[in-house]
């Protein structure tokens, strides 16, 4: 078996690609490395340990799935997703099933693999009493699944089935819990108060979440809480330029496949963290600002003649403007068509 990455070297993983977050990175790097401490016990006969799920709370894109397929190539373990509100479409039977199966699918159905990877529910929240009729429903359909138990996940052939046992898998539920913040002040203060939603969440307890909508006994099998705080716009332009797979980085390698230079000003930078902000989509959108608003100029730039370099400007982001050009200058052209055409040479050195 692989050693386990300690909770160190977790969160130093998560640093190279998840920027802020500090806290939420800290708390994960220790609970997942405990998971999987737990695992390994019980499969070489130290007794069933109890699990400790996760519990994720942030705004829409404070990078939740994010953090979570990050530390699962951490660890190198298989990873899939689901989205609660599809219970709710499907049915939680065929909701878990499919789940299931996409875990053995990423596992490339090898089901031990599959038995230590990880599952990530986004959207939990959207299955509380509060939003869906039902929901309570679906959250104690969830129990056994999320707690341990031998499932029966259907296969690629028809009728065919296998059996996984989701004991020491780890889930990671996720969701945006709008209005929980209230649910705390009321409890700590008795009505409104001026503290912000950060200085609210550090007191939240189980209470408040079973207050929200999510049922007592769900709550118990996600013991580990993490709270994510909105991005700043700092941190948005970190993300856009810092990580190891930044946006930005992207972009400029699609065009170096054109040899071309692609160049962000610092202007342009700052635009796209203003325009997601007033978009309230977080790191989610960073992506969809980028691409409307360089759509007309990867249509045309691949098909200039002599062009070198691209520089995206504020303009280009804040009101879709023409990104400055600058082209290979006819002495620059005229050297490259003159430059003497080296002959090869053979093994001797002859010519």
């Amino acid at each position: 078996m692989q050693m386990m990455p300690t909770p160190n070297q977790i969160r130093a993983y998560l640093d190279q690609y998840v920027i802020g977050q500090d806290a939420a990175k800290r708390v994960l790097a220790v609970a997942v490395y405990n998971h999987y401490k737990k695992a390994t016990l019980s499969a070489q006969g130290g007794g069933d340990l109890s699990k400790s799920n996760i519990l994720m709370i942030g705004p829409t894109g404070s990078g939740k799935t994010h953090i979570v397929s990050t530390l699962a190539n951490a660890l190198n373990v298989p990873f899939a997703m689901a989205d609660a509100t599809s219970f709710i479409a499907s049915g939680v039977g065929k909701g878990v099933e499919d789940m299931l199966a996409r875990l053995i699918q990423k596992a490339d159905y090898d089901v031990a693999k599959a038995e230590r990877g990880i599952i990530y529910i986004d959207e939990i929240d959207k299955i509380s009493a509060k939003y869906a009729d039902g929901g309570e429903g679906i959250q104690q359909a969830l129990l056994k699944t999320i707690e341990g138990t031998i499932a029966s996940v259907p296969m690629r052939a028809e009728g065919q089935h296998t059996h996984l046992n989701t004991k020491n898998i780890l889930f990671i539920v996720g969701g945006a819990f709008v209005g929980l913040e209230t649910i705390i002040g009321m409890r700590m203060h008795g009505g409104a108060t001026l503290l912000d939603h950060g200085s609210l969440m550090k007191d939240i307890t189980p209470s408040d979440i079973v207050r929200f909508g999510l049922i007592p006994e769900f709550v118990g099998r996600l013991p580990v809480i993490v709270i994510l705080h909105e991005l700043s716009k700092q941190a948005l332009m970190d993300i856009l330029t810092k990580p190891k797979n930044s946006l930005l980085e992207q972009y400029k390698k699609m065009f170096e496949l054109d040899q071309l230079e692609l160049i962000f000003s610092e202007a342009s930078i700052e635009q796209v963290a203003d325009k997601a902000i007033q978009m309230k989509t977080g790191a989610r959108g960073l992506r969809t600002i980028l691409e409307s608003s360089m759509r007309d100029i990867m249509y045309s730039a691949p098909s200039q003649q002599n062009l070198k370099r691209v520089t995206i400007t504020s303009d280009v982001i804040k009101q879709g403007g023409g990104a400055t050009f600058e082209f290979t200058q006819s002495s620059e052209l005229e050297e490259i068509e003159e430059a003497p055409v080296k002959q090869p040479r053979n093994k001797a050195g002859m010519l």
